[in-house]
């Protein structure tokens, strides 16, 4: 199992309508074949300034790396993380 999660800040105004955009327009990622348990979180720790993240369980690096190659998981990456996301981190995880 891969847990795949991202935190992220965009460049658009907090509560704005085009941040409202990106997050419904976001979960085209969870119907791509091979993503489980997809989620949107709010960053609420003061220990770091980002604002959202996503999640998303794969079965296996297979299964991650069909998500990655995916025509939707790429458009989404050029047509609005890229352009619309400030900055981010992400941080792949098996289990021990």
């Amino acid at each position: 199992m891969i847990r795949h999660t991202v935190v992220f800040t965009l460049r658009h105004a907090a509560g704005s309508p085009e941040e409202a955009a990106f997050l419904r327009d976001a979960r085209v990622l969870a119907a791509i074949p091979g993503v489980e348990d997809f989620e949107q979180l709010r960053q609420v720790s003061p220990k770091t300034d980002f604002a959202f993240g996503f999640a998303m369980r794969f079965a296996d690096a297979a299964a991650y790396a069909g998500y990655n190659a995916h025509a939707d998981h790429q458009a989404f990456v050029r047509d609005r993380w890229q352009p619309e996301v400030e900055r981010f981190m992400e941080i792949d995880y098996q289990p021990l």
